[in-house]
């Protein structure tokens, strides 16, 4: 598919709608679209997205400014007329050959009227794009603009129901106010929220995000971490069990095992062969999961860090420990710890974690995790974002359907959450 992304401006420069644009425009390029933007100022900041730059479409433009004045004052200047036109024409040749053209906050806001009007005129014309208005902000609704808005023509643009166009905004709030402002039913509006590159948030490495990727971990509720080795003394089988009692009451519950084989004991990849047969008698194959099956070198600090940094909870069912760096590596982090009652890792933990004996029954410490974590309200609120508020998946979600669907569809009664 053909997609061009509209607004006045894009990166590198900065702004909220400009940096929505760029990874909607980045993931519609890696999910295999050919993506072009036009703004009026920006520049091309990745070789699969081309950029091109029409200086009428922004709001700085001295013609565009002369004409606001006017339109701030409640007076349609004589030259509004041509300026349209103007743009009629430079759009249609920027979007020729495009599927979908998503508009973002040009048709809610009147920095450039003639723009707006522009593409009300073009709309369902021939050999015009499939057009997705997505409202960030809308004017007519906020208070601040009310000055510049008046009765009448080109301003009631901004409050008219555009046929066979799409509506999507960020927020219920804003699906709210459209569809007042509209005079149209809620369902006639998606709702598609902004979101966060894990990626890009938590600097991780290239290696960490395949990792996350393939094993789904962004998913994972809770997503348990166990940097340790591959070695008897580590208790992994019981790591295994906590897991499997877990994912009783939290059926999205995952584990990752960083280590590496114990380096000093040739029976450790008999032990790694006994983890890996419970494992599948457990059926844990698709949420248990051992680094060392996709890696036998050696993982710099950089990705352990990665995993604290997504990790919900430090789980170590050590039988002996001489120190308990991962409990330290945990507080920084600032990641609950479930550790057995060993010396040294009492010593580091006080009374700040979680204990148990390496010879619990695994139902307890799975209910002792459970209970700890859905009681905390910032494990709850970070769970829930990973879940709704990655890009990623609010692509795959949310967007993707958006721009395959008939055009003539419309969301289900109450839009797309």
């Amino acid at each position: 598919m053909k997609i061009a992304l509209l607004h006045y401006s894009a990166p590198p420069v900065v702004g909220g709608v400009e940096s929505v644009l760029a990874h909607q425009a980045n993931l519609m390029a890696e999910a295999g679209h050919t993506v072009r933007v036009i703004a009026a100022r920006g520049d091309a900041w990745d070789g699969h997205i081309d950029f091109i730059r029409i200086p009428l479409v922004g709001s700085r433009h001295p013609a565009i400014q002369a004409v606001k004045v006017e339109l701030d004052n409640g007076r349609v200047p004589p030259g509004f007329d041509e300026l349209v036109r103007e743009i009629m024409v430079q759009l249609q040749t920027a979007t020729r050959g495009v599927d979908v053209l998503i508009a973002h906050n040009v048709c809610s806001l009147n920095k450039n009227l003639a723009l707006t009007e522009a593409l009300h005129r073009l709309n369902g014309s021939p050999n015009f794009p499939r057009l997705i208005l997505w409202h960030h902000d809308l004017a007519w609704t906020t208070p601040r603009y009310r000055n510049e808005l008046h009765h009448g023509f080109p301003w009631s643009l901004l409050r008219t129901d555009w046929p066979g166009v799409a509506q999507v905004v960020i927020s219920s709030l804003r699906q709210s106010e459209l569809a007042a402002l509209l005079g149209i039913p809620l369902k006639r509006i998606r709702v598609i929220p902004n979101g966060m590159d894990i990626a890009r948030f938590f600097k991780l490495e290239t290696k960490t995000l395949e990792w996350i990727r393939h094993l789904n971990l962004l998913a994972a509720t809770p997503f348990l971490l166990v940097p340790v080795r591959i070695t008897p003394r580590k208790n992994l089988e019981m790591a295994l069990r906590i897991l499997a009692d877990l994912k009783q009451k939290c059926p999205a519950a995952a584990m990752v095992v960083t280590g590496p084989l114990g380096a000093h004991n040739p029976a450790n990849q008999d032990y790694l062969s006994r983890l890996l047969n419970l494992r599948a008698q457990l059926g844990l194959e698709k949420s248990a999961h051992f680094l060392a099956e996709l890696s036998d070198s050696y993982l710099p600090d950089a990705i352990i860090a990665d995993f604290y940094r997504l990790a919900d909870a430090l789980l170590l069912p050590s039988r002996e420990e001489g120190f308990g760096i991962p409990l330290i590596e945990s507080a920084l982090s600032h990641r609950p710890v479930f550790c057995t009652d060993l010396p040294p890792l009492r010593a580091l933990g006080l009374d700040d974690v979680s204990y148990f004996s390496p010879d619990e029954d695994p139902h307890q410490v799975a209910g002792l995790i459970a209970d700890t974590l859905n009681n905390d309200p910032v494990y709850r609120f970070a769970t829930r974002t990973r879940q709704q508020y990655t890009w990623e998946q609010i692509y795959q979600e949310k967007i993707a359907p958006l721009l395959a669907e008939d055009p003539h569809q419309f969301p289900d009664e109450g839009g797309s959450q």
